[in-house]
């Protein structure tokens, strides 16, 4: 796949800003935060920030570097902690730091966003906050359990495509297309006892779990699924999703169809690379040499086309890096849900068009030193759409 290529950043468009109704609850719930009377850590986190960058063990006494300390804007983190506000409550701990003072609400989460964001071990967290190892583990677990339930809304499949599709349609002219599909590794450092299970181990010779994920034109998550040994190919893996299944049973991309010629209606589809099987609902490059002009046409508009997904999940192991390098004996019942919970805080920061993003230089590659491979599965009719689809394509190519 090659090495990392930095693009510039971007400027953002009108139609990437975040949706009113988000920002509307969003402020809604941390107005409620700061109104509670019930709690005494009613303060705003720029007023929290203020007096942690102060205490000795903060190791910072500039409030501008909030920022990139939680790698999240203050309205955000004000946001989250409303969201997971009331099980912190609910479920009280007697969490406090290495002087015996409690931890406030903020404190907590900002533990969790720290662990999440830098991929620090528990010990330097630990020493960063003035805790010990299992005070950190304890809240930041506390804290997935909390986001799992309380920001699901902010990852699910949309019950309309319209926008989806006209926006992909802009990056590259393919029609009727609502996603597309990528695969990532977080690699693990595995006990010695447990060295021998070659079933972590995936084709570049690294003890790895497999992340597959659907993205929109805004590189927002629609669909994710984690867990899955690195040693299984990306269509193992689609083909073994909650995903495949709610397609095949025709639940998903199950809208319009364009009507290409008298015999061939395209329907909704996404795409992904070579390592994905060609289905009818999911459309993979032309592979070999040599190939035709609108083949090879094809192929560059579908390459843009895939390219929110690259940096989607490459922008997610930036921001995320406790799933970046490599994990140390990490628990892998609890390493899926800590992946999604990641997926989840990368698709609050663009509902909440946080200003962060904007100084996030994005890549197209999120698997640094993995090699392409390629699915040799090609269903028949599907073949026979993508070339009519080709030959659309070029012909309008050659007559503008």
């Amino acid at each position: 796949m090659g090495p990392i290529k930095a693009l510039k950043k971007r400027k953002r468009s009108a139609e990437k800003k975040a949706d009113p109704n988000v920002l509307l609850a969003a402020s809604a719930a941390t107005d409620s935060l700061h109104n509670d009377n019930d709690n005494d850590d009613s303060s705003q986190p720029s007023d929290w920030w203020d007096g942690f960058s102060r205490r000795p063990y903060s190791g910072s006494t500039d409030p501008k570097t909030f920022e990139s300390v939680f790698k999240v804007s203050r309205k955000t983190f004000d946001y989250i902690c409303s969201l997971v506000k009331d099980d912190f409550t609910a479920k009280p701990a007697n969490f406090s730091d290495s002087n015996g003072k409690p931890l406030t609400l903020h404190d907590r989460v900002a533990v969790a966003l720290r662990r999440l964001g830098s991929g620090e071990s528990l010990s330097v967290i630990g020493e960063s906050f003035g805790m010990n190892q299992s005070t950190v583990s304890q809240i930041t677990w506390r804290f997935v359990e909390s986001m799992e339930e309380r920001a699901l809304h902010h990852l699910s499949w949309p019950s309309k495509l319209d926008d989806i599709k006209s926006k992909f349609e802009k990056i590259s002219g393919l029609p009727n297309c609502c996603g597309a599909i990528d695969i990532t590794h977080v690699m693990m450092n595995l006990p010695n006892v447990e060295l021998s299970n070659k079933v972590w181990l995936d084709g570049e010779k690294n003890f790895s779990m497999v992340l597959q994920a659907v993205v929109d034109p805004d590189m927002r998550f629609l669909d994710v699924i984690a867990g899955w040994p690195g040693s299984l190919s990306d269509d193992v893996v689609l083909k073994n999703s909650g995903f495949f299944k709610l397609v095949e049973k025709g639940k998903r991309l199950n809208g319009g169809k364009i009507q290409l010629s008298e015999r061939t209606e395209l329907r909704e589809y996404i795409v992904g690379d070579s390592g994905f099987p060609l289905l009818p609902w999911l459309l993979t490059p032309y592979q070999g040499k040599p190939m035709s002009l609108p083949q090879t046409e094809f192929n560059k508009r579908h390459s843009e086309t895939r390219k929110p997904a690259h940096m989607a999940l490459s922008r997610l192991k930036d921001k995320w890096r406790i799933i970046n390098g490599v994990m140390w004996m990490p628990d892998r019942n609890r390493l899926p849900r800590i992946i999604f919970v990641c997926c989840l805080l990368h698709n609050i920061l663009i509902d909440m068009d946080d200003q962060t993003l904007d100084d996030t230089l994005l890549s197209h590659q999120h698997d640094v030193n993995y090699r392409q491979r390629s699915c040799k599965t090609v269903d028949e009719a599907s073949s026979v759409l993508r070339d009519e689809l080709s030959n659309q394509l070029w012909g309008e190519n050659s007559s503008a």
